[in-house]
């Protein structure tokens, strides 16, 4: 168990060291194009560093996470080694790599949201803390789980960046590790008075969906 929580940690420091490789090798070459690769690997970065306090935050309760936290991590980190360390896919700049660039910060602002909406019963693991209730504020109005809608849109606008087969493999193992996390998540929050009749009303993820 200790080590299954302790990995996590240890994938986030290595994702954050593949980022500042990539982000010096991109920036020194490609023009403008492998400017904006480095910039949108530097804010991958930044991302990770917002989300440090609660990534070596000590679980105050057993998490209930551990088929799916280990899967949820390389997948992360398998994506930015796929994009930081390959050539740029981008022989020239051009407008349209803008676009990527706009999911990627919709699904982190997303995310924030969502993280901001929870407060203190936010956290890396799946667990149940004391006086835990549902939220139903923000984004949590609209589906049950925005901070893994988030994930999932700033990684696809990340991938798509980035489109290589190495990354697009690791975007389809973080959906699945998602889908997985969510459902484990799910059983330890009926629990949670009012959560059945709380989800019984959005979609998870995407309106429409699931």
């Amino acid at each position: 168990m200790r080590f299954v929580t302790l990995a996590p940690r240890l994938l986030f420091t290595l994702g954050a060291g593949v980022l500042t490789c990539g982000i010096a090798l991109h920036a020194g070459r490609d023009g403008a194009a492998g400017t904006l690769a480095a910039g949108l690997l530097a804010a991958y970065l930044g991302w990770l560093l917002l989300e440090a306090p609660v990534t070596f935050r000590r679980s105050p309760a057993p998490p209930a996470d551990t088929r799916t936290l280990l899967p949820y991590a390389l997948a992360r980190v398998l994506l930015v080694a796929g994009a930081s360390l390959r050539p740029l896919p981008w022989d020239r700049w051009t407008p349209w790599l803008l676009a990527p660039c706009a999911v990627f910060a919709a699904g982190v602002a997303l995310r924030q949201a969502a993280i901001r909406a929870l407060g203190r019963f936010y956290s890396h693991h799946v667990m149940r803390q004391d006086g835990h209730r549902v939220v139903t504020g923000g984004p949590y109005g609209v589906v049950r789980h925005p901070a893994y809608a988030g994930m999932l849109l700033a990684n696809l606008g990340f991938t798509a960046f980035f489109p290589h087969p190495v990354t697009v493999a690791a975007l389809l193992l973080l959906a699945g590790a998602v889908a997985r996390r969510i459902r484990v998540e799910e059983r330890a929050l009926l629990d949670v008075p009012g959560y059945a009749q709380y989800a019984a009303g959005r979609p998870r993820v995407l309106p429409g969906v699931w």
